[in-house]
């Protein structure tokens, strides 16, 4: 402002102050009802005070997957001592999974599949696959899959992601670099159980889908990362809403133990077994990290004509969906994508016409607007209704390089949707939709 005159100077400054000011007051209105709501809501339980020993991310990049298993056995055993063992009163029902006698004590299980677990093939393995699940969730998300395979003659190695699977508070002493050296952990740990000559398969559900394609780009740089041949991804949270932006400014209250509450999003009775229910803020604001990071990062090497050594990726999502976002998989990925044979298949609403009343008009045409008929360099497949007066479920394939498409009705044997793998140009091992992805 040196050379504006000295009134004009005196009259900016004194607006950018007031505008402070208010910035201020504002930020002081909303921390206190932040405040207000989180004090309202249920007291929290040991299962949301309680720590997990995590290994640190220098810790897993030295360790191998058996010291991996050493340090979870002892947290689990920690757990147990310090929650489970000291449920009283009314926090003993038979749907809290933290109560030894409940109906969902995940200890009562065989085997427990909150845990870290590595499936052989019966005789020589013809690869090798590494399945990451989601946030909040635990191993049990992904072992039917992993168990597929392992009946194709795989190796299936699925890590516990520090702070999952355990009890909820555990969640809020963690960040996305750990869940990222677990995953660098776990195929290390297929590679030596597989061989370097075996194909590495990686599979990622939601936040594990963002970790997948997050070791998938540090790969190309990174000669001593292995990398994968193909990439699995189911739901992948390659972007989230808007709010989990601001995550950590809702969580500030927490600073001051009398408000620890302020630390969690979403506080519940926790009744399943293999699945939080309550939801801290540093899970919001870790996913939030991991999806900007990632999305930088698939920028910067589109701009460096680098993503040309990525491997095919055959992606799994819904078109409504409320916890990642799917235009951010299209745009933020796909169309960043190289033509190198990857896929995404798209799963519509129910468009019959007599449920047409439950969405809203725009949900309607969801699938065309994010999806309109264009050249891309990767294959679609569009999962949706034979007609608008039918139940019957068609797929409607349009290859990479071209805008014409294949209707091909499906088979359902069970509860699961089939598409023949010849519709997916799937590789080894022969892809379907019912190895995937479970519609029932």
């Amino acid at each position: 402002m040196a050379n504006l005159p000295w009134r004009v100077s005196v009259r900016l400054m004194a607006l950018a102050k007031k505008i402070g000011i208010v910035v201020g007051i504002v930020l002081v209105v909303l921390l206190a009802v932040r405040v207000y709501l989180s004090q309202q809501g249920p007291e929290l339980h040991l299962w949301h005070t309680w720590r997990a020993d995590e290994m640190s991310v220098r810790e897993m990049d030295n360790a191998d997957f058996a010291r991996y298993i050493a340090r979870e056995n002892a947290i689990f055993a920690d757990l147990d001592r310090a929650v489970t063992a000291k449920t009283e009163g009314e926090e003993r029902t038979p749907l809290n999974r933290y109560y030894r006698q409940s109906l969902v004590w995940p200890g009562q299980f065989t085997p427990d599949a909150n845990r870290s677990f590595v499936l052989m093939p019966a005789g020589k393995p013809r690869g090798a696959v590494v399945l990451l699940h989601g946030l909040t969730d635990s191993p049990y998300s992904v072992r039917r899959l992993a168990v597929n395979y392992q009946q194709h003659g795989f190796v299936a190695v699925v890590p516990r992601l520090p702070g999952h699977g355990t009890a909820p508070g555990a969640l809020t002493d963690v960040d996305w670099e750990m869940w990222l050296a677990a995953t660098r952990l776990a195929v290390r740990e297929a590679t030596r159980l597989a061989g370097e000559a075996a194909p590495l398969h990686l599979v990622g559900y939601s936040n594990g889908g963002a970790l997948a394609m997050k070791y998938t780009l540090d790969a190309l740089d990174a000669p001593s990362l292995r990398k994968p041949q193909h990439v699995i991804l189911l739901s992948p949270m390659i972007g989230v809403t808007a709010f989990a932006r601001f995550a950590g400014f809702a969580g500030l209250p927490a600073l001051l133990p009398a408000f620890a509450k302020a630390a969690w999003l979403n506080i519940a009775p926790e009744y399943n077994p293999y699945k939080y229910n309550s939801f801290p803020v540093n899970a919001a604001r870790q996913s939030w990290l991991l999806t900007k990071a990632l999305q930088e990062q698939i920028g910067r090497a589109a701009r460096e004509n680098r993503l040309a050594n990525l491997p095919p990726v055959l992606a799994f999502q819904s078109v409504m969906d409320s916890t990642v976002s799917t235009r951010a998989v299209v745009t933020g990925l796909f169309d960043q994508l190289p033509a190198n044979g990857s896929e995404l298949v798209v799963f519509d609403i129910n468009q019959a016409a007599s449920f047409r009343p439950l969405f809203k008009p725009s949900s309607w045409t969801a699938t065309s607007a994010l999806l309109p008929v264009a050249q891309r360099r990767y294959g679609v497949t569009i999962i949706t209704n034979a007609d608008a007066h039918s139940f019957s479920t068609v797929a409607k394939i349009t290859p990479a390089g071209s805008t014409r498409e294949t209707v091909v009705r499906l088979r359902r044997p069970g509860r699961r949707m089939s598409i023949p793998c010849r519709t997916l140009r799937c590789r080894s091992p022969r892809m379907t939709i019912s190895m995937a992805v479970s519609l029932g």
